[in-house]
């Protein structure tokens, strides 16, 4: 039998062992967050880049598209949602000008390059449309005032031209008016152009309107013929007042013009004013004030103004027919007035 030992003075050894442990797998919950940050941080700057290169109407088409209320509001299919015919068949496109979908090019196509007013749209060629018809009515106001200038110079260098007729320039006025040119025959102090309550002119205002006459026979404006007195009170016995005198001397100076070589189509209106249309309002008894305006319509209207009725229109207006001839035997009674 084996000896025992004796263990009592031998070392206590002691032998940690240390268990190792396998790390655990995170996962990739972090990279999906983050490829959506990435995601939406790239459709985020994609909007900017794209409402930077986009035309507004070209946005707008966009917002069209998106928009379900104009897709319920159109008329074609059986005009709801989702509703109608296929796109492919005629007559089931809301327009037939644009194909369903948004062609939006990329920059530096020529598409792009092109400036917005370059893309023909609807409304840019109604806009077109409506500025040409403002410049031709522009162009043709401008002619228009050039000839009637040059018909003022001419009518005033007409008077001038014969002699007699020297001293009767501050009996002329002639002025632009949205009508047209209006040539005014007034009586001044100690020039009447017709004798007291008479509607006969004298001889030097029939050769006066000759003169005028001659240069407005060159123009083919219509022409508006209007008596005008002042406001003194004048009525004969028979009713005979100022409506008939004015009215009677437009008349006499229409016979006049036409003796004197005016086409009578040209005139589409002769008319008597009365005292209520005043060439010096605040004096109403003032010599000016009796006077014949012979106004050459305009054809071209003033831009920015509306359009006068048609030349066809206006010569059917009938013309304010003359009073009837005061008998030779029924001279007209004046009230006590400053002379006519």
């Amino acid at each position: 039998m084996a000896p025992r030992l004796d263990r009592t003075n031998q070392p206590i050894i002691i032998v940690k062992r240390r268990r190792k442990h396998q790390e655990t797998h995170h996962g990739g919950a972090w990279k999906v967050a983050y490829a959506d940050f990435v995601t939406a941080m790239m459709a985020f700057f994609l909007l900017l880049w794209l409402l930077n290169v986009t035309t507004s109407s070209q946005k707008q088409v966009i917002a069209n598209y998106f928009d379900p209320t104009s897709v319920s509001m159109g008329t074609s299919g059986s005009g709801g949602v989702l509703g109608g015919q296929s796109i492919l068949e005629p007559g089931s496109q809301i327009s037939n000008t644009r194909p369903m979908g948004t062609e939006m090019p990329l920059p530096g196509h020529p598409l792009t390059v092109k400036e917005e007013a370059d893309i023909p749209t609807d409304e840019a060629n109604v806009d077109k449309a409506k500025f040409e018809k403002f410049e031709a009515a522009k162009k043709e106001a401008d002619k228009e005032d050039r000839k009637f200038k040059e018909a003022e110079a001419a009518i005033r260098q007409a008077i001038q031209s014969v002699p007699e007729l020297n001293e009767m320039q501050q009996n002329l006025v002639v002025d632009q008016t949205p009508e047209g040119l209006r040539i005014q025959i007034v009586d001044a102090a100690g020039k009447s152009m017709f004798p007291l309550g008479s509607s006969e002119p004298y001889d030097y205002t029939r050769k006066i309107l000759t003169q005028v006459q001659g240069v407005i026979a060159s123009l083919p404006n219509k022409i508006s013929i209007r008596g005008h007195t002042d406001s003194a009170p004048f009525r004969s016995a028979g009713g005979y007042n100022n409506w008939d005198l004015s009215t009677d001397r437009a008349n006499a100076s229409r016979r006049a013009l036409e003796y004197a070589g005016l086409d009578p189509d040209r005139v589409i209106d002769v008319s008597g004013r009365a005292d209520k249309d005043p060439l010096v309002p605040d004096r109403p008894r003032a010599p000016e004030n009796r006077r014949i305006s012979i106004i050459m319509l305009r054809d071209a209207p003033l831009v920015g103004q509306a359009p006068a009725a048609p030349a066809a229109t206006r010569a059917a207006a009938p013309a304010v027919a003359p009073a009837a001839p005061v008998p030779a035997g029924k001279r007209p009674i004046l009230i006590p007035a400053a002379t006519r």
